[in-house]
């Protein structure tokens, strides 16, 4: 086990809005140690992206408070401390790449400078050395004739460029935790594949953690050791990903992995979706957010949430049906099928 870089506790975020209370996370609990990837996955509304801000302290007050839990990063509770040692943290030690590019770079700066202007707030850097260490790292991305693109704009840049812009700012300072939301979303299969090459040459080169947070299980499956399910604010499932592949626990995960396409299945093969909509997170049931679209529901779970329960090495679970049942329902699944030796 590597050193322990991030301990998240009983993590809950709420939004207090005129509607009502918006339960985004609801003590959600993980860990990260160094070298290690994280992949958080789950729909739309999961509470996946809450969870993170909430972690770099970006969530806007009011309307959204973290209401409860510990954030620890090492030995620095990141509730607790100052706004300035908090602005220290955030590109020093933790580093995000936001979800979309074009909404996180500043579109009347050039590049470089944006990047240059995060190099000199962290280090002792000055401005000229600064722009030659962005241009260094927009090459260190792969990016084509950086010295000439570093004098660009935002809107100058492909969409690939521009996710690939702002994987250079966040290792500008070697971050111990980089978070990665959805990086490949809106990008084709190609720079998908070559995003995911970067962020992994990017964790081998400093020893980082990563937290990686999609929905797409196939680049889970690709780069992460863990993975969290999360549906309605909660974790439902937790573990090591061939766990969370082969020997999957919850009804919740169930679903997902049975819609995702498989090669080894005829192009004639229906995928299945999950029926229903997601909860209303304003509404939440006492018990399983998942319980309105659960197929195997009863009685106790719309009014209890199930307690933690072990179900292997670093894999957890929360669902009251009972082992037993659940194994025996998941072999009768279609989509679950042993790994190839």
């Amino acid at each position: 086990m590597g050193e322990r870089l991030l301990t998240i506790k009983d993590l809950s975020t709420h939004f207090f809005t005129h509607a009502g209370v918006v339960k985004a996370v609801n003590g959600v609990s993980f860990t990260l140690d160094r070298g290690e990837t994280i992949g958080i996955v789950g729909e739309s509304g999961s509470g996946k992206t809450v969870a993170a801000m909430s972690l770099m302290r970006l969530i806007p007050d009011p309307p959204g408070k973290v209401v409860e839990g510990s954030l620890m990063l090492g030995d620095r509770d990141l509730r607790t401390i100052s706004d300035d040692e908090m602005r220290g943290v955030r590109g020093n030690d933790i580093a995000m790449i936001f979800q979309d590019p074009m909404t996180s770079l500043n579109p009347v700066m050039k590049v470089g400078k944006q990047i240059a202007e995060a190099i000199t707030l962290h280090q002792d850097k000055g401005k000229r050395e600064a722009w030659q260490m962005a241009a260094k790292l927009l090459a260190r991305v792969g990016i084509p004739d950086a010295d000439k693109r570093v004098d660009q704009y935002p809107f100058e840049f492909s969409g690939g460029m521009r996710q690939r812009a702002m994987i250079a700012m966040a290792i500008s300072c070697n971050p111990d935790v980089l978070i990665a939301d959805e990086p490949t979303t809106a990008l084709d299969v190609t720079i998908q594949a070559q995003i995911i090459d970067v962020v992994r040459e990017m964790q081998a080169q400093f020893d980082s953690g990563v937290i990686l947070i999609t929905h797409d299980l196939g680049v889970i499956a690709e780069i992460s050791d863990k993975v969290m399910v999360m549906y309605g604010g909660r974790t439902v499932e937790y573990g090591p990903v061939d766990e969370i592949f082969y020997n999957a626990h919850h009804p919740y995960t169930w679903g997902l992995l049975a819609s995702l396409p498989r090669l080894d299945e005829s192009e004639k093969t229906r995928l299945t979706p999950i029926l229903g909509q997601p909860p209303n997170l304003i509404t939440l049931p006492a018990g399983c957010p998942f319980t309105a679209r659960c197929p195997y529901r009863r009685e106790e779970c719309r009014d209890k949430w199930p307690a933690h329960e072990a179900v292997g090495p670093d894999h957890g679970v929360h669902c009251w049906i009972p082992v037993e049942e659940r194994v025996a329902i998941r072999a009768g699944l279609p989509h679950f099928k042993e790994p190839a030796a």
